[in-house]
């Protein structure tokens, strides 16, 4: 089979986030309310049930490395959004809250398997001068996969099961693509890295990953409460229509689009600068909603703004680290997105408790408080400057 073009590539690995990503992961707060009336589930523990696809991830994440080395690119991505329909599936026939949370931990466990393994295939497929922009075109799928539920949400606006089981169908389709499309390889081929070689990344490296995860984990934690609530925010708190929540997915997922421009924005502005803006336009977004979530007109734009602010933060830390361990592609997202879904699973059950105490405006106020202090921290990327991201030999 003739390798994948550029794009190609982007075009498959879009499409597979979209899946493991936006459908698998994220949509759940659309859904949230029409669940949260048929299974009688308090707001503390729709935070809990919220925070499990995260923490499953946390779990997949490490080892999707191990699972792209030793199972290759083909299987791993065909793993991951094979488990995406079961996932999806469990959660459409779940009787109980139990079952509904089973369901949320598989779709996790697919979407910390998905990242790795695309970073590791555009690493084996496309040449180096077009690896950024690339990434960041298939991590902006995840807002293809939100833009997805909008539609859905008009036609089974109360029936969300029948929405789960069209995205698990779409999840098996995807598996069926991964499948035909993406390079086989065996263990050996598919290693950009071995156990041998990844010590040799420098502590200058090492350092820069790990300031990059630090900011991760604090953005992820100001995230969870807008993926988890803010569906139950202008419904609840602002008296808006369920369908209406459908038009805001809409718009994240359009806003999560300029989130494919991540590495350019690097490559202009600069790791610090590019950080700090995402934060403050994510953290504009919380702020938004929190003050008028009665308002429609203001509501779509503080979903677009979030998924702008969303996806452009997701894209650089993939992007960023990526660069940082170019010859470890499978590696080097691990510990940012790791840190973004500890982050998320800290910041869900918080929203939620909050919420219950002091509602959602003055939760959502303090999450973009929270924001804007994570984007005065950005300046820790200065000292990543321009530093080789390329491994050497006899690095230390």
């Amino acid at each position: 089979m003739r390798p994948l073009t550029p794009l190609g590539m982007a075009t498959l690995g879009s499409g597979l986030i979209a899946i493991t990503y936006g459908l698998a992961r994220f949509v759940f707060g659309l859904f949230l309310p029409a669940i949260r009336e048929e299974m009688v589930i308090s707001p503390s523990m729709a935070g809990v049930i919220g925070a499990l696809p995260f923490l499953s991830f946390v779990v997949a994440i490490l080892a999707a490395p191990w699972s792209t080395r030793r199972a290759g690119v083909r299987a791993t991505a065909v793993s991951a959004a094979g488990l995406a329909a079961v996932g999806l599936l469990t959660i459409a026939y779940a009787p109980v809250p139990l079952l509904l949370a089973v369901g949320v931990l598989t779709c996790g466990i697919s979407t910390g398997l998905s990242s790795p393994v695309m970073a590791e295939a555009v690493h084996r497929v496309i040449p180096s001068a077009l690896r950024g922009r690339v990434n960041a075109t298939i991590n902006a799928g995840t807002s293809l996969g939100i833009a997805l539920a909008m539609p859905a949400v008009l036609v089974w606006a109360d029936a969300w099961r029948s929405a789960y089981t069209g995205f698990a169908a779409l999840a098996a389709l995807g598996a069926l693509a991964a499948l035909l499309f993406l390079p086989r390889g065996n263990r050996l081929a598919t290693a950009s890295w071995s156990r041998s070689e990844a010590p040799q990344a420098s502590r200058t490296q090492w350092l820069g990953v790990i300031r990059l995860s630090g900011l991760a984990g604090l953005m992820g934690c100001v995230s969870a409460a807008y993926w988890v609530f803010a569906p139950d925010a202008v419904i609840t708190g602002g008296g808006l229509l369920p369908r209406q929540t459908a038009w805001m997915w809409l718009a994240v997922g359009l806003g999560g689009l300029t989130g494919a421009g991540a590495g350019d924005l690097i490559s202009r502005f600069g790791p610090a600068l590019s950080h700090a803006a995402g934060l403050m336009v994510m953290a504009a977004a919380i702020a938004l909603l929190a003050v008028a979530p009665g308002h429609f007109p203001l509501a779509l734009a503080s979903a677009a703004l979030f998924g702008a602010g969303y996806m452009t933060l997701t894209g650089f830390y993939l992007v960023r680290s990526t660069q940082i361990m170019v010859d470890a592609p499978s590696l080097g997202p691990v510990l940012p997105l790791l840190a973004t879904s500890v982050g998320q699973v800290a910041g869900s059950p918080l929203a939620g408790g909050l919420i219950g105490k002091e509602g959602h405006g003055t939760t959502f106020l303090l999450f973009a408080g929270l924001g804007l202090a994570v984007a005065l921290l950005s300046g820790w990327l200065r000292e990543d400057r321009e530093a080789s991201p390329r491994l050497t030999q006899g690095q230390a």
